[in-house]
């Protein structure tokens, strides 16, 4: 039995054994409450006549470890247990800015949870301040009590009690207590309980802090480490090679190497890591037990390469993390071009979703023989990075076109030849606006027909150009449009790019694959976030010896607000219905003017995201995963290189648990994927095998995969990214993509099969037009392939509403379900970041071909890219997320008012799940219904 020092301790005994079952599994379901706006606006009148204490929590002034301490983030970091729980907003300056309200409760011990395991130590007194009230109690007051929740991996999970109080009815009241702990839980969970069954527990906020008055330290003793606290010992080598070892080689120490050319950037050694026979030999550090689970740690390394040869070579800082069960897993933190001539800066952060056995950071990447110098190694808890804030843009000019003499009536003034071109003024190009850039302006003068003809081109660069460095502005996105053609001579086809060279960077404003000799729509976009030198924007793309003719180059900034106005209007003509609520049954005929409410509890569009199966360790992750997404795709784990690294060598456990958690949450899932096509991301077993091996082992994965999971996934991204990849085209024949589509229905008929690609909808990259997309389709569908879906991927960069939309438009006459299934936007400034996450769930929402949007990700450093998540690593929500919820609460219909003369309710409202309220002088009647897919008005009769 672990020892425990508190003011009160308690082994929690249940009073039944359904009780029992209850503790057992309260981690499991405690993941049950669900905010509710509504319900918060309901009870808004009955809170503010609560009393607060004066005396409250939020006068105490010590650091507190409780996150979201005062429900100004609602119920982040907070857990219900078994129950439900929400925040309400209340301007009453006596109750303060928001409180949270804990419903539903069957049982005493029912509350609201956090997990404080990572901000505890060992030995230091805390201090609890918590302002509470209750509410609806029959008795006029309630007992409230704080507990800590006790995990052990080994042993029974105790209970101790801190601090219990008998609450007066709607007053808000001071609940103290202290604690400490002499052996450290694997978890430690705080929450507050004890009113009876059917009692609302409200709280204002809560404060726990370290009050030892012999350990003025203890927050930096305790698990988070402060921001100078390096959990690395030794790590400028002043102690030796102590703590270190090498990982496969050999670690040497040095003051100096190649006769004193390479000394210390900083201190007086550093390390080798030398005589590396893989790539993954390096340098290593044990660091078990020094991190903690859900924080977030940032790795910052000296380093460079030495020997073989080798003058550059890409250097990878790497955790290695094993879990109790011996389940291994390799987290790439962070990785960097070394030379041999300079030390270099690498930086990364990782977190851990779960509790291992055992951690090691180490070091890798150059080929076998180069060597791995370290002058340093710091791992520390990774400072919260503040928020960007909102850009102010001064006269954005939307619509404006920033090219000058566009219209070239003063001939080539304004322009010049990029390269030894030769530029002149013809007639004859189209005298209307490319349509997407038409969607974008609307009404607009016609061009003027003249175009930019450049011959004598003797590279793929060289074309017409401007600078337009002062009339770019930092964060406004630009929509880029142009007419193009080719003069005569091209035999193949020929690619056309607007380019822009932003000082050292070139950046794609747009491209298109040109195969004859009319006039070609160019559509693109563009974003500058750093504030640059020289920005040039010129015209290229066509083999040298090819004319190139533009017409009409127009850039200018969006107003996407205008755009939303537009798609709101869409939106509600697509997926909303009109809805006739007829009353039958007994007492029907007595309900004219009787009050309704209709409270819509769930849109049935499918959102979802992509899901790892360690983030199910992590039950904040899970928590704002099963709140806000009905559907999920797993990053890695059904992919081959997963599920068979080497051959005959199965790993479907991860895939399995995750299938499993989805089941039991009610998450549909997509399969992603059987195959992909792409060469560099076989496996090498794989690209060894001979042609009839090949053809074996693509028919054992397709049976293995469809065989284990039959109807467990609705969707089968069957062979990912055929416009970029021939792998098994190239080694088995032109056949065989449709044979793994045919082979995969007869498998698991239930599951619609996709084509699933990227750069479909932004315009940048010819190889993934709509209109090769297309052609790829029917090329399947004539070979006999049952496709089912397209899969659009949706990795974008500053989205355009109109280019997006021109996409889907022209996918969307083939007739088939269109999905975004790897959707993610990317922006160092949280505001730009959700305004291209409004762009592009708004476009998908709006349009009637599109089924569904699957996020890639929402997680920071969960992401394959960066600057893209929605919640920060520590579990704080950022504005793109407070984006996609806006967007969530936004598309759920409520309505009320009352019964007519005909015994009817009409209302219009989104596809989804309702529940009505009938309000009478005798009660309360509640009842459910479905407003499902369809365009023609919706009659549903409610027997009563």
């Amino acid at each position: 039995m672990k020892r425990l020092t508190s003011c009160c301790f308690t082994q929690r005994v249940p009073k039944t054994n359904s009780e029992h079952i209850h503790l057992e599994s309260s981690n499991s379901r405690r993941n049950m409450g669900n905010s509710s706006k509504s319900n918060a606006a309901a009870n808004g009148a009955q809170s503010e006549s609560l009393e607060e204490d004066p005396k409250g929590a939020k006068s105490h002034s010590a650091v507190n470890i409780i996150q979201n301490h005062d429900f100004s983030g609602g119920l982040q970091s907070w857990h219900p247990n078994c129950c439900e729980a929400f925040v309400v907003s209340s301007d009453s300056s006596q109750c303060g800015c928001h409180f949270a309200v804990i419903t539903n409760r069957k049982e005493s011990w029912q509350g609201l949870e956090q997990d404080i395991t990572s901000h505890i130590s060992i030995g230091s007194t805390y201090s609890v301040h918590a302002c509470v009230g209750v509410s609806d109690s029959p008795h006029g007051f309630a007992d409230v009590q704080a507990t800590l929740k006790l995990e052990y991996r080994n042993s029974d999970t105790s209970y101790l009690c801190i601090a219990r109080k008998s609450i007066s009815k709607e007053r808000w009241e001071k609940l103290e207590g202290t604690f400490s702990l002499t052996t450290m839980p694997d978890r430690v969970i705080f929450y507050l309980e004890g009113p009876s069954p059917g009692v609302d527990l409200r709280i204002q906020s809560v404060v726990i802090s370290c009050s030892s008055s012999t350990d003025s330290d203890c927050h930096k003793r305790g698990s988070t480490s402060s921001d100078d606290d390096n959990i690395i010992v030794n790590p400028q080598f002043e102690d030796g090679l102590n703590n270190w070892s090498g990982r496969g080689c050999k670690i040497v120490l040095h003051d100096s190497m190649a006769d004193g050319k390479i000394t210390p950037k900083s201190g007086k050694f550093f390390a080798s890591a030398t005589e590396r026979t893989q790539s993954w030999n390096g340098i290593q550090q044990d660091i078990t037990g020094k991190v903690k689970r859900k924080l977030a740690y940032e790795v910052t390394a000296v380093v460079r390469i030495f020997g073989n040869n080798v003058s550059s070579a890409d250097v990878r800082s790497t955790l290695w993390v094993q879990a109790a069960d011996l389940r291994e897993q390799y987290i790439g933190i962070s990785n960097v071009q070394a030379t041999d001539k300079d030390w270099v800066l690498l930086q990364g952060k990782f977190l851990l979703n779960g509790s291992p056995s055992k951690v090691v950071v180490y070091l890798e990447g150059p080929p076998p023989g180069t060597d791995i110098l370290v002058n340093s190694l710091i791992v520390k808890h990774a400072a919260k990075i503040p928020p960007s804030p909102l850009p102010v843009i001064e006269n954005p000019a939307y619509g404006v076109n920033i090219i000058a003499n566009s219209n070239l009536n003063n001939g080539t003034n304004g322009w010049f030849p990029l390269g030894n071109c030769n530029l002149s003024v013809a007639n004859g190009s189209p005298h209307i606006i490319p349509p997407m850039a038409r969607d974008s302006l609307g009404c607009h003068e016609p061009l003027s027909g003249r175009y930019i003809h450049v011959t004598n081109r003797t590279q793929t660069w060289m074309g017409p150009a401007q600078i337009i460095t002062d009339k770019v502005k930092l964060y406004l996105t630009y929509q880029v449009s142009a007419w193009v053609r080719l003069g005569p001579g091209a035999t193949t086809s020929q690619n056309v790019n607007v380019a822009l060279g932003v000082d050292d960077q070139w950046v794609n404003g747009g491209q298109v694959e040109v195969a004859d000799d009319r006039w070609h729509e160019i559509g693109g976009s563009f974003r500058i976030e750093k504030q640059p030198a020289k920005v040039m924007v010129y015209v290229q793309g066509p083999a040298s010896g090819i004319d190139l003719m533009v017409a009409g180059l127009q850039i200018f900034p969006v107003c996407r607000e205008a755009r939303f106005k537009h798609l709101r209007r869409q939106i509600d003509k697509v997926r909303k219905r009109d809805v006739t609520l007829k009353f039958s049954g007994s007492g029907s005929g007595s309900l004219l003017g009787t009050l309704v409410k209709v409270r819509q509890t769930q849109n049935s569009f499918p959102f979802g995201s992509c899901l790892s199966r360690t983030n199910m360790d992590n039950e904040d992750f899970v928590d704002f995963f099963v709140k806000n997404f009905n559907w999920a795709v797993f990053g890695n784990e059904l992919k081959w290189y997963w599920t068979e690294p080497q051959q005959g060598k199965f790993n479907y456990k991860d895939a399995d648990e995750m299938v499993d958690f989805c089941t039991s949450h009610n998450i549909q899932a997509r399969g992603h994927c059987i195959f992909w096509e792409v060469e560099n991301t076989v496996q090498q077993w794989i690209r060894n095998l001979n042609k009839n091996d090949l053809s074996t082992a693509v028919q054992s994965r397709l049976t293995g995969l469809l065989t284990r999971y039959k109807g467990k996934f609705q969707h089968y991204d069957v062979n990912n990214e055929m416009l970029h990849g021939s792998f098994y085209q190239d080694r088995l024949g032109k056949d065989t993509r449709a044979n793994m589509f045919k082979t995969a229905h007869q498998l698991d008929p239930s599951a619609l099969l996709f084509v699933n690609d990227y750069h479909i909808e932004d315009g940048c990259d010819p190889r993934s037009s709509p209109e090769r997309y297309i052609e790829q389709i029917l090329d399947l569908q004539e070979q006999g392939a049952p496709v089912g879906g397209i899969g659009i991927q949706g990795h974008i960069d500053s989205p355009v509403g109109p280019v997006v939309c021109s996409a889907l438009d022209k996918l969307g006459i083939m007739g088939l379900p269109i999905w975004f299934t790897e959707l993610d936007v990317s922006s160092n400034n949280e505001f730009i970041r959700a305004e291209d996450l409004e762009v592009m769930l708004r476009e998908a929402y709006a349009h009637p071909a599109v089924d569904g949007v699957m996020l890639w990700g929402f997680w920071e450093l969960f992401m394959s890219r960066e600057n893209a998540h929605l919640v920060n690593a520590e579990g704080e929500l950022n504005e793109a997320g407070k984006k996609y919820l806006d967007l969530k609460e936004e598309w759920l219909s409520h309505a009320h008012g009352h019964i007519d003369d005909q015994g009817q309710f009409c209302f219009r409202g989104f596809q989804g799940s309702y529940q009505l309220d009938i309000i009478t002088v005798s009660g309360k009647t509640s009842k459910t219904f479905v407003v499902d897919k369809g365009d023609e008005p919706l009659e549903i009769t409610i027997n009563l």
